[in-house]
């Protein structure tokens, strides 16, 4: 009866494998469920920067049309930035008469997205909402905004980038224009007449 009470190594560690083997596969779907969400953080962050540089390009190129036309560049002030910015969801200007009404319809177009369609109609080239403003300040200086949709509520912009006021509010978290995204830049026309 000694002999059966005292078991051999051997026959007290059956089973311990396959424990191990549990634990190994918990750990491991831990760090691939860990790994599945980063991965969506970073396409996230990816298309946030993405939508940035496409607002860049586009602040950039109005600012560029204003300085080339500097003659007329009063004429390039929006409305009011919050009720008529270019872009969004309405129409583009489309009357060409002048330089500043071709300029204003081109640029509305590429803060619609018309680089890219799907379908006939469907621009999506572009940020998401994406909306431009042109404010005449004092002193030949125009104050140039692009603001667009992000995809998670960080922080408002400042209260005096008024283009987009509010127009990005409801979803998941975005209220008090914490989706809001914007980029300015100043145009300065200097007076060459003296």
């Amino acid at each position: 009866m000694v002999a059966n009470a005292i078991m051999s190594p051997s026959r007290a560690q059956q089973g311990t494998t396959l424990i191990e083997v549990l634990v190994t596969l918990v750990i491991l779907a831990i760090g691939l469920l860990g790994l599945a969400g980063l991965q969506t953080r970073l396409q996230a962050s990816e298309m946030e920067a993405y939508q940035r540089a496409q607002a860049l390009i586009l602040l950039n190129d109005m600012a560029s049309r204003i300085a080339t036309n500097r003659a007329n560049a009063a004429s390039y002030a929006t409305a009011a930035p919050t009720t008529a910015p270019l872009g969004g969801t309405g129409a583009c200007p489309t009357t060409t008469s002048t330089r500043q009404e071709i300029d204003a319809g081109e640029w509305c177009n590429a803060l619609q997205g018309a680089g890219e369609k799907i379908g006939s109609t469907n621009k999506v080239g572009a940020m998401v909402g994406g909306r431009g403003c042109v404010e005449a300040l004092a002193g030949n200086e125009f104050l140039i905004t692009v603001a667009w949709q992000g995809l998670t509520p960080i922080s408002a912009p400042p209260a005096s980038v008024a283009c987009g006021l509010n127009s990005y509010n409801g979803g998941s978290g975005c209220t008090g224009d914490l989706c809001r995204r914007t980029v300015t830049t100043i145009v300065r026309i200097g007076d060459l007449t003296t």
